[in-house]
């Protein structure tokens, strides 16, 4: 697989993933009793280790920030720039370091 496939097939996973996640948030809010500060309660009081939160805080920012980031190198795209092979793998790589640099940011939040 080249990386700009796996890349676009991510880009799209991405968006089914973060799509999904919203959706069934939104359900759960009104399906489950209780309001949201109870379940936050709930958690804190399971005292999981701080390396598995910022694991799952670390999950959850990895789609949203890999898409934006690829979301902007497809719109420079749109605007042309960016075609030759070397600048897609170039652009591609810069994708992946601000996408794993981002999440560990607001992971780290």
């Amino acid at each position: 697989w080249s990386l700009p496939m796996a890349m676009s097939i991510i880009h799209r996973g991405t968006g089914v993933a973060m799509s999904l996640g919203v959706s069934l948030f939104g359900l759960s809010a009104l399906i489950l009793p209780g309001q949201f500060p109870d379940y936050l309660d709930f958690v804190r009081s399971l005292n999981v280790p701080a390396a598995l939160i910022y694991s799952g805080k670390f999950a959850l920012a990895f789609p949203l920030t890999y898409h934006t980031w690829n979301g902007i190198r497809h719109l420079a795209w749109d605007m042309g720039k960016g075609f030759k092979i070397p600048q897609v793998y170039q652009s591609g790589v810069l994708v992946l370091v601000l996408t794993v640099l981002s999440s560990i940011g607001i992971a780290a939040m």
